[in-house]
Parts: C-alpha cells; structure tokens; sequence
C-alpha cells in the first residue's frame, strides 16, 4: 500500500536566485497569513526543507531546530540568510546541532545545505529557548521573533500614558502581544476590539493575553485590506516601519491607509510613531483633523479624526 509523499516546506521567501523552492512546496513561515505551522509538522516525517533563516539568535535556532527534528534521516535543509543578519552564523549552528553543512557565500549570504545526520545535539533545548513562555517583567505570555517580545517599546508606552478611554468598535492594527489592546479594553464603553497582526505567534500570544469576549483575532497584513474590517469608531496602533531589516515608510503609510478605510466619518484614529517618520502627509491627506498630542523621547502620538 502506498503513501503519500510529504510536501517540501519552504520558510519565508528565500530568494530564487540562491535557492530552488520546490514544485508545490508548503509555506511554514509564520509572517505569512495562512501558512501551517512548523510547529506541528511529526519528528522524521520531511523529506526537504529550504529555509530563509530569521535575523535574531534564538528565533532563528529555534527554526533551524524545528526543521532538523522534522526531516527524515537524510532528509535535505537548505538554510540561508543575509551575512549581516545571522547568515554569518548559520554554519556554526549547524554544526553545534550535529550537522555537516556544505557553505557557500553569495551575492551577501550564506547558503548552508545539509543532510540531516542520525544523531543531532541540542534541537530540543534551542526549541524550547524560542518557543512560548511567560515573562515575569510583562506578565504576559510572548516568543522571541515578535515584535518587542520581552519589553514594553517606548513608542508603546507614550501611547498608552496618553490614550484616553476609547468607545464603540475599534481595531489594534499590528497588536503584538495585545499590550495596547488591553488598555482599550479597560473601558467599559468598547463594544468590540479586532486584533490584527502580521506575525501568528503575536496572534496565538495575544489570545493568550487578551482574554476578553469583546476581542477577536485576525492574522492578517495590513498592506492588504482586509474585508471584514468597516465603519469603525477607533483604530490604535504603531506600525511597524522595517521589512525584512530594512526601514520601509511605505508600511507605515499603508497603515495609515487602512485606518482610514476602516474608519466611520468622524471615526477616531491614535497613532505612536518615532519622530523621524514622515507620516504627517498621509495623516494629513487621509484624515479631517490631525493633532499631535505628545512627543517625547524620539517618539510622537497623533490624534487623526476621519
């Protein structure tokens, strides 16, 4: 009786021109809306993965771990990454887990290949390093890879010492760990909170954190419009503004943009952001009244009336 082949997996979007991404391989990344979850793929049960590694230590480690405990013996890992963004210790990584990696370094990566050994070192300590946990200093669950993942950012605090009690239904565009989100939700007068975040892990961390009957989750990205997002009375948020290590304004202002889409008139839009951000042209453009209402240490906080 045959059985049906594993599907390769691919996380993130390595680029075409360091590595093949197999016909019909399955994403894992969890910065892509919709993708399956690493996580839950059985021991020794791939036969090929080809990974975009993550920037950050731990994060990136426990990646590798989760692909490693994966794949079947002998089952192939492709690994890559920018030299200046963990791809310079890709292959030192690899080998402390048990692999023979096979390196090359081209147009400013590494590009680790290898067969997964018999014996591997280390994978069940590095998955438990990057996985889930509660933090005692936030008193909230989160995972290395989110956003500000174990501090309260600075941009976040200014918004929260000046956010006065919201009303009616609102949104939390790029929620995190749901910080914001449970201040909004102290008010009595909040009917309805959607939670919207690129990043599953802040959505599955969120649900932890925010456990409110008023809230909803949605693992979305915002440079999209999602289509059940209307006539709201108030969005909160401070977006992001790097993609992939590099500073893009673009995703603030497309933020910006579906604020405004998702906004009532005379809806009510507050905004936290580092204070060389030029977002007072798209604020100005997409809304009646725009009023900074505090800055301080490097950030600002916008009131945007539609």
């Amino acid at each position: 009786m045959s059985t049906k082949a594993p599907p390769p997996l691919v996380y993130g979007a390595p680029p075409a021109e360091l590595a093949n991404i197999p016909a019909g391989a399955l994403q894992v990344s969890p910065l892509v809306p919709g993708s399956a979850r690493l996580e839950d793929f059985e021991r020794a049960s791939l036969d090929e993965v080809v990974m975009l590694a993550p920037a950050g230590t731990i994060e990136r480690r426990y990646a590798l771990a989760l692909a490693l405990r994966a794949l079947r013996g002998n089952g192939h890992l492709v690994a890559l990454a920018p030299k200046d963004r963990g791809g310079s210790r890709l292959g030192r990584e690899l080998l402390a887990f048990g692999c023979t990696p096979a390196e090359t370094g081209r147009r400013h990566h590494r590009v680790c290949s290898v067969q997964r050994p018999d014996i591997l070192s280390g994978l069940d300590e590095a998955i438990r390093e990057g996985g889930p946990r509660h933090i005692d200093n936030l008193a909230l669950c989160t995972q290395p890879g989110i956003f500000s993942w174990d501090r309260i950012d600075p941009g976040t605090a200014l918004l929260l010492a000046n956010l006065p009690p919201l009303s009616g239904r609102g949104a939390d565009f790029g929620c995190g760990l749901g910080i914001l989100a449970r201040a909004v939700l102290a008010s009595d007068a909040v009917s309805a909170l959607a939670l919207v975040d690129l990043d599953r892990r802040a959505i599955e961390m969120a649900r932890r954190n925010v456990g409110d009957p008023r809230a909803t989750f949605l693992w979305a990205d915002l440079r999209e419009r999602p289509a059940d997002l209307s006539r709201l009375d108030f969005v909160v948020m401070n977006p992001p503004f790097h993609d992939g290590g590099s500073e893009d304004q673009a995703l603030g202002q497309s933020f910006i943009a579906r604020a405004a889409e998702a906004l009532r008139p005379g809806g009510t839009l507050w905004l936290t952001a580092n204070t060389h951000l030029p977002y007072e042209a798209p604020l100005n453009a997409a809304f009646k009244t725009v009023a900074l209402k505090a800055a301080s240490g490097g950030y600002k906080i916008y009131e945007a009336r539609k």
